[in-house]
């Protein structure tokens, strides 16, 4: 048994910090060019490479669901987005939901705690890496619970203005370590951060 997996929460930003525009959920356009771009494609299969378990919130789930197995099969999309995508599919996925009552997608089920007590379990199962895909919610719970041990964040250099940021006031304070960084062409920046434990 393993106690020694690392918690990842993956998401890109705008340069304010916002997850959406003022238009809601989906004012999101503005993160299309960046998400296609070599470097972040890269980076997303770093991420996940190592990970044989998935977090996501109701949202993204659906989402996600909705779009990455077709990719999947799909022979004429980019390899990196088949590869994410056939990763999605096998991969163990916990959903954080108070309104679903079944998870439809082969390997997923509803977690029956929040986000904190479900990772505090798994980090006592075998497996990867953990990683919290663009879920807000729950990258902020992990985060006051002190249980997420790396930052993934794709920076894309627009102001969006207005909308949701991920770091909210109230918010422990923490520092990060710079692991690595790596620019697209558009522009964006694709950041690894680990967080400085005591014990560092």
């Amino acid at each position: 048994m393993t106690t020694n997996r690392t918690v990842i929460g993956n998401i890109t930003l705008s340069l304010d910090g916002r997850i959406h525009g003022p238009g809601g959920e989906y004012d999101m356009g503005w993160i299309v060019p960046h998400a296609v771009s070599d470097a972040a494609r890269d980076h997303m299969v770093k991420v996940t490479s190592g990970a044989t378990t998935a977090l996501l919130g109701r949202t993204n789930y659906q989402g996600f669901g909705g779009f990455w197995p077709a990719v999947a099969e799909d022979e004429s999309a980019d390899p990196r987005d088949r590869a994410f995508a056939q990763w999605l599919n096998t991969v163990e996925k916990v959903v954080f939901s108070t309104t679903l009552t079944e998870a439809v997608w082969q390997n997923s089920r509803i977690a029956a705690a929040g986000p904190a007590e479900v990772v505090k379990e798994l980090r006592q199962q075998d497996g990867g890496d953990i990683v919290v895909l663009a879920s807000t919610s729950v990258i902020q719970a992990l985060l006051r619970a002190g249980e997420l041990d790396r930052l993934s964040i794709t920076l894309a250099p627009e102001l969006v203005g207005d909308g949701p940021r991920l770091f909210a006031d109230g918010l422990p304070a923490t520092g990060w370590r710079p692991v690595s960084v790596a620019q697209a062409a558009s522009g964006a920046l694709c950041l690894l951060y680990d967080k400085v434990r005591d014990s560092d």
